[in-house]
């Protein structure tokens, strides 16, 4: 049977949004294109009408991952105009987002992937990496525009390191005090 035009894009944005969250769950390497084409509710003979590799899904996959991050944080920033980084901090660094693999931040999910894949791959992470530190630096200018740029750069890592630190720990208690260690020390290089 023939899909429309309209069918066959909606069903490319599916394919996109669950391949996000399953690459970020298990990795590029970690889920082949038959499970994740039947997770979207298609057949794996569809995947190839509508990307090249697996390798340009990655990067749509990838992009749509980052641009989801990106929305959650000016979501979180509009709520709290008094304190935009604050809240980025707090729903970055916090215990919510340490438990949601599949939907949390993929350059700690997958960054080392990406880093591994190369090509394409690595310079649409790259582009979203400095696209959060740009937004951090705006952040973090607001109110201390002095060396924002530097700083930006040690509280993204601070943030991406602690979360990956904080998955790496089955013990809660020593899980927690990572976060609240990164993001004490991340609040203040951003007020220093």
């Amino acid at each position: 049977m023939r899909v429309s035009r309209s069918q066959a894009a909606e069903n490319r944005q599916t394919v996109i949004d669950v391949a996000s969250r399953l690459f970020r769950q298990h990795g590029f390497d970690g889920i082949g294109l038959k499970d994740l084409m039947e997770a979207a509710g298609l057949t794996q003979g569809a995947f190839y009408k509508q990307f090249e590799s697996k390798e340009d899904l990655a990067v749509h996959a990838s992009e749509r991952a980052l641009e989801r991050t990106a929305e959650r944080w000016e979501t979180e920033i509009a709520a709290h105009p008094e304190d935009p980084l604050g809240a980025v901090l707090s729903l970055y660094l916090s215990q919510g987002h340490r438990s949601e693999v599949a939907e949390g931040c993929p350059i700690v999910a997958l960054g080392a992937d990406a880093i591994r894949h190369g090509g394409d791959v690595k310079r649409s992470f790259a582009a979203g990496v400095r696209n959060r530190l740009n937004r951090l630096r705006d952040l973090i200018g607001e109110t201390h525009p002095q060396d924002a740029d530097s700083k930006a750069l040690a509280v993204a890592s601070l943030m991406i390191g602690g979360l990956m630190l904080t998955r790496l720990f089955e013990e809660a208690e020593l899980a927690d005090a990572v976060l609240e260690a990164a993001s004490e020390a991340a609040r203040e290089i951003a007020s220093g």
